[in-house]
């Protein structure tokens, strides 16, 4: 994707109009999105001869208030000027409240709300009384309409409700994990809200009935994050892609639609109502990394946007996400410290930065990251992630608890804070305030795949298999080719004596692990035995087969896993189906994959049990060559060398006895 000097230029003055109105409309972190987008498409190099034109030839905007097209909204901003300018400074100033008493005292309010909610209830009667219903409900609509505002004001008024509401809802739960903070706390200003925006809707609907005439779609976007926060998901689904239509530069709203998409599948599903632009392409890989996907077409589509915007740390950021959810984690590691590099005061998601340093134990990056965070701004969400992080690595549990809860009394809805102050409790063995955790961080984003594992893991700690099962299910369903969460079902199924589901779980676990490890690769429905696969999963699907009493499958599992040792074992033949299902994307749980190269794993515990259980086989099938040779192999190992003695001890009795000659021994 590459743009002339004409788009580039359409592309600038967009830009620069939504910075205008967003901070009009003191929608920051919408205005700061674009203001860095802006800033991160390269200028275009102009001779000396032409410097004293370049203002005027590049359409730079000047003015600090954006001119309104439509000359009733603008005539009714020039006459609130005055007002609008003391509502946001009010707003500025957060005095929530006073700012939205400006345009919308509390009577005023509280007369819609009254009218609105008396017109709903009065068309129930019977149905001779529809025309008097009417008529009743057109008169009491009619009695408190919305004051003659212009959309802006109006914006300004509710959006500022709105935050009061949200204000009033953190006070209302007091200390983050105290005994008020139940997570059942709401805005009460929601309802007002939405009746507010109803009777304003319907006053300007059009003939058909289907939109209202003149919106410029900033009331839609607040309208629709409202029926969100009431769980009207799929009523808030509709109004703001209403408002992405008619104003695309909101991130803000982007941002809203992203937090109501649980699965792929919804997303490829609302793309097609989507305006076809620019940011509706950036929302698709913004919302695609959200649910951890990471492909060939999303690096493409990134690839393309920073040839636009070389410098633009939100693409860099995504760039980042897109190495860390494919596990490759030193590319994400240096990606974040080119954005560090090139922002060395931005914060923001630094707390993912910080996950990866974590996860690769480079403590000395971790403390020179939790120090510049500390320098920048230490009462920022992230900088206290970061710092927790970094506490967590040393092992100071008490300590990182600490800086999770701050992270969490500047924004209850970090939540990276929520899913590791989870980690933390699990750590110092307090089950109910971990559970407690993980289920405020479902409760902040239901696609937290890391919160279901964690609950998990909890409930298996406390013996509650039934429980653990159901939530290791759900973190496998919104991963489902982490071999992590699959080896995690299948651990669940087997302590629950369910051998037969558990194989499969794991099977499973490791079609997973080597799609990671062939590059991705799904051409045929099963894993060729000399895929590199982890030896301890090998040896637990064994161990599962021995079980129920299938001794062939047990022993070509332990084979496969002796075989880990040097590569897989190519001479090995035949593939074995791990799994039928069909394909889908990775995870971004880095660092749990091992550090299998192109020579094998080497001898660890779990080939050493296999090599052992091979030559107890052998034994039992009196193949007396077979079994002596494993248990010489066993003593060179180091790893089960006594009872490998024992065995070979025993072998030789038993060959004497049955009178057959001795192979010569190793020592």
């Amino acid at each position: 994707m590459s743009l002339n000097d004409r788009e580039k230029s359409q592309l600038r003055s967009a830009l620069q109009e939504a910075v205008i109105k967003c901070s009009e409309r003191c929608l920051y972190q919408s205005s700061k999105w674009a203001a860095e987008l802006l800033n991160a498409i390269p200028e275009t190099e102009a001779s000396p001869d032409d410097s004293q034109l370049s203002d005027a030839s590049t359409g730079y905007a000047s003015t600090v208030l954006a001119q309104n097209a439509d000359p009733d909204e603008a005539a009714l901003e020039a006459k609130e000027i005055n007002k609008y300018l003391l509502a946001k400074s009010l707003f500025d100033c957060r005095e929530y409240d006073r700012c939205a008493a400006i345009f919308l005292p509390d009577s005023t309010l509280s007369g819609i709300v009254s009218s609105k909610e008396s017109s709903n209830a009065t068309p129930k009667g019977k149905s001779k009384g529809k025309g008097k219903a009417t008529t009743t409900s057109s008169k009491a609509t009619s009695g408190h309409t919305i004051p003659q505002l212009s959309q802006r004001s109006l914006f300004l008024a509710l959006y500022a409700k709105f935050l009061s509401g949200e204000k009033r809802k953190d006070e209302d739960a007091e200390m983050v994990m105290g005994p008020q903070d139940i997570g059942t706390c709401v805005n009460k200003n929601l309802l007002t809200i939405s009746r507010v925006l109803e009777v304003w809707f319907e006053q300007r609907k059009s003939e058909d009935g289907e939109e209202a005439e003149g919106s410029q779609g900033w009331l839609e976007y607040l309208y629709g994050m409202v029926l969100a926060r009431e769980k009207n998901e799929e009523l808030a689904l509709y109004w703001l892609i209403r408002s992405v239509h008619l104003f695309p530069m909101n991130w803000g709203c982007w941002l809203e639609m992203t937090a109501l998409i649980a699965r792929v599948e919804d997303l490829n599903r609302i793309m097609p109502r989507l305006p076809q632009n620019i940011v509706s392409f950036m929302f698709h890989i913004h919302t695609s990394l959200e649910l951890y996907q990471h492909d060939a077409n999303l690096a493409n589509s990134l690839d393309q946007l920073l040839n636009i915007f070389p410098t633009s740390s939100f693409l860099l950021t995504c760039d980042a996400l897109l190495s860390y959810h494919a596990k490759d984690l030193v590319a994400a590691e240096q990606n974040f410290s080119r954005i560090l590099s090139l922002h060395p005061h931005r914060l923001d998601s630094l707390d993912h930065y910080s996950n990866i340093l974590y996860v690769m134990n480079a403590r000395p990056k971790l403390a020179f990251l939790a120090h510049l965070c500390s320098s920048v701004d230490k009462f920022r969400p992230e900088s206290c992630v970061v710092i927790g992080n970094y506490y967590s690595l040393l092992s100071l549990h008490e300590k990182a608890v600490q800086y999770f809860r701050r992270a969490l009394m500047l924004d209850r809805s970090c939540l990276s804070a929520w899913t590791l102050m989870g980690h933390e409790y699990v750590e110092l063995k307090n089950t109910h305030a971990a559970i407690e955790s993980y289920r405020r961080a479902v409760d902040v984003n239901r696609r937290d795949y890391r919160a279901w594992y964690g609950l998990g893991q909890t409930y298996e700690v406390l013996e509650m298999h039934a429980y653990a099962l159901w939530y290791y299910k759900k973190a496998a369903g919104l991963r489902p080719w982490d071999g992590k969460m699959w080896m995690a079902v299948g651990s669940c199924l087997q302590r629950m004596n369910r051998n037969q589901d558990g194989i499969k779980a794991l099977k499973r676990a490791l079609l997973a692990e080597s799609y990671y490890d062939t590059g991705s690769s799904f051409g045929s429905g099963g894993v060729t035995r000399s895929t590199h696969m982890d030896p301890e999963i090998l040896l637990q699907i064994a161990t599962m087969y021995d079980s129920i009493g299938e001794e062939e499958d047990a022993k070509a599992y332990m084979e496969m896993c002796v075989a880990q040792e040097d590569g897989g074992a190519d001479n090995l033949g035949e593939s074995i189906t791990i799994h039928n299902d069909s394909p889908g994307e990775g995870s971004d749980d880095g660092g749990d994959n091992g550090g299998r190269g192109e020579g094998g794993t080497g001898v660890t515990a779990a080939t050493s049990k296999a090599r052992m259980w091979l030559a107890r086989h052998a034994m039992r099938v009196e193949d007396y060559t077979t079994a002596n040779r494993l248990a010489n192999e066993l003593c060179q190992d180091g790893v089960e060398v006594e009872e490998a003695k024992a065995l070979i001890r025993e072998i030789r009795s038993r060959m004497e006895a049955n009178g057959v000659s001795g192979p010569s021994s190793a020592g």
